[in-house]
């Protein structure tokens, strides 16, 4: 047996250190070459570590949210023989030490099962692996267990027929449906009512589930990142919000029908239309595509503009960068987009797909609220919230006609954007966001 530590490399250009954002691997487990064992953060970009060589995990170091200096060790492993990139453990007493927290076995860890659900059928206890018949094939006895996995059977097991929506009730009112009675197949809605009217208590959708218990999280990862930053944009920017209305009924009249001859095109929403509105506007007011250098004093005004796009992601939130958003067609922004927002949920981002963004925007879509007050990422100047559209009555002309309206919020720093400029700014993206012919020409 051979002793290999693998050591936290390079993994971009002036980072001293990463962060665990998660473990794929637990002391005690054999793992394979190349297998994944780790994430590591380094600003927002997330990278995956493989493991060299095949083997016993033996040590790790840190737990999740540790930072760890590059070139420190991250996991020890035991190998098979002496592979060519394992080290005697003699050799490696003198070696670096593992950072403080390094996992323990615990026999519980070997002991855990996995507990699984369908969707329409609760298990009560944990599920247990049949034992084959014998005589029969595997491969039918395989499709028979698949076949009859609503209806299967073991001691001491209770299988409930019940849809996730009564299950996730019975859960908030804290009503084990093993003790519910049903008359039919499967409880239903009705049947919790009769159970907590007989019970004593009262018929409610919500509301009467018992409390939760207290849930602590560590910030860890993105989440730590956004934290952080939203602290240093709060103690450094000087914000101040303008939002204004505009009459997108035009805009969707001409999305819808662009939608309807797109052929292998993506399907455009109204991002791709707002992004080359504010490119355009951007261009008349260079002032709001600008980044700010507070400690040397210097204000950029850039020449491209370089979008970014906050996307929601099970992590938080990021923002992806769309380079030269100015110099693209709305078809052309669709597909990067997606492709962005695809990398984005998937940790496949790279560095620079998200740095290097002159102006945001974010968008909750049909989830957004009548305003918001986004909040500027330094060293930009200048974010600006998507808000839902709503049909409102308003005059046009002499006549009364219900219109698809929107606010965009527009937040600045006012340390280097006056009003004006932002009002101005507003304005020439009235011109385009309801013209849409005008936005969509050359």
């Amino acid at each position: 047996m051979a002793r290999y530590e693998f050591k936290l490399p390079d993994i971009g250009e002036g980072i001293a250190e990463a962060e665990i954002v998660a473990w794929h691997v637990k002391v005690g487990d054999v793992i394979g070459e190349d297998q994944q064992i780790a994430d590591m953060m380094t600003d927002k970009a997330t990278v995956e570590m493989e493991s060299p060589v095949a083997g016993k995990v033996l040590e790790l170091a840190g737990e999740v949210g540790d930072q760890i200096p590059i070139g420190s060790v991250l996991a020890v492993i035991e190998t098979e023989g002496a592979d060519r990139a394992a080290e005697p453990a003699a050799d490696s007493q003198d070696e670096r030490p593992l950072a403080d927290g390094a996992v323990e076995a615990t026999p519980e860890m070997a002991e855990e099962l996995p507990v699984t659900a369908s969707d329409d059928v609760a298990v009560i206890t944990k599920p247990v692996r049949p034992e084959p018949v014998e005589g029969l094939p595997l491969s039918s006895q395989k499709q028979d267990s698949a076949s009859t996995s609503s209806a299967r059977t073991e001691v001491g097991a209770v299988h409930v027929l019940a849809s996730p929506a009564v299950r996730a009730r019975a859960r908030d009112l804290g009503i084990d449906l093993a003790q519910v009675k049903t008359a039919s197949d499967r409880i239903r809605h009705a049947d919790l009512d009769a159970y907590l009217l007989y019970n004593g208590g009262t018929v409610s959708a919500r509301g009467t589930a018992a409390p939760r218990k207290d849930e602590a999280i560590k910030v860890v990862g993105l989440r730590r990142k956004i934290a952080e930053n939203m602290a240093e944009a709060n103690r450094r920017v000087q914000h101040f919000t303008l939002v204004e209305e505009f009459d997108v009924t035009a805009l969707e009249e001409t999305r819808q029908m662009m939608n309807a001859d797109r052929g292998s095109n993506p399907k455009l929403t109204l991002l791709p239309f707002l992004i080359t509105a504010f490119s355009r506007g951007l261009a008349e007011w260079p002032m709001l595509n600008a980044t700010f250098d507070d400690e040397a004093m210097v204000v950029t005004r850039h020449g491209a503009v370089h979008m970014g796009v906050a996307t929601q992601t099970p992590n938080g939130l990021m923002v992806a960068t769309i380079r030269d958003a100015q110099t693209q067609s709305v078809w052309q922004l669709a597909s990067e987009i997606l492709r962005l927002s695809d990398a984005a949920r998937t940790n496949k981002a790279t560095r620079e797909e998200l740095t290097g963004a002159t102006f945001t925007i974010s968008s909750l879509g049909p989830m957004g609220g009548i305003t918001s007050t986004p909040v500027v990422n330094p060293p930009q100047v200048a974010i600006v919230a998507v808000n839902k559209i709503e049909d409102k009555i308003v005059p046009v002309g002499d006549e009364i006609e219900v219109r698809k309206r929107m606010n965009l919020s527009l937040s600045c720093d006012h340390r280097v954007v006056d009003g004006w400029d932002a009002a101005s700014f507003m304005q020439t993206l009235k011109g385009y966001i309801e013209n849409p012919l005008r936005l969509l020409s050359a």
